[in-house]
């Protein structure tokens, strides 16, 4: 089975990183994909965002990167024959949001959501908080 694990990843992080590596050992295929909306400036190029991906895959054999800019998610899957999104959630404020967003794309294209809970040791990484660590002089991972 296929599934996409998509983001921002802006930028990635650990945690994103662990739900990638746990996410492939479920799926036969997994496609991370950097989301990206024309009308919103990323902090890191989108370039930059696909080659730190390609990186924290490169022993990962079943996994690919790829970049999709505006359109819907289900969209993106309906045209590559994905059935299964991958959502790492570190909380209830994440399933909160997550969750309404899961029923519309089950709604829309028979596309399932798989939730991944966060590592605890990383629950606490956001790629908000990586970034402003990084402008404090401070790297906390990346």
């Amino acid at each position: 089975m296929r599934a996409l694990f998509p983001g921002s990843f802006d930028p990635v992080t650990q945690g994103h990183q662990d739900v990638l590596r746990r996410a492939a050992l479920l799926f036969d295929e997994v496609v991370v994909c950097v989301m990206s909306n024309p009308n919103k400036s990323g902090r890191f190029p989108v370039a930059e965002r696909l080659e730190l991906l390609r990186a924290a895959a490169t022993d990962l054999s079943n996994v690919t990167v790829d970049s999709h800019t505006g359109g819907l998610l289900v969209d993106y899957c309906r045209d590559r024959g994905i059935d299964v999104v991958i959502r790492g959630v570190r909380g209830g404020a994440d399933l909160d949001y997550e969750l309404p967003m899961a029923r519309m794309n089950h709604e829309l294209a028979g596309v399932e959501t798989f939730f991944i809970a966060a590592d605890p040791s990383l629950a606490h990484i956001s790629s908000t908080l990586v970034t402003t660590m990084n402008q404090q002089g401070r790297v906390p991972e990346r």
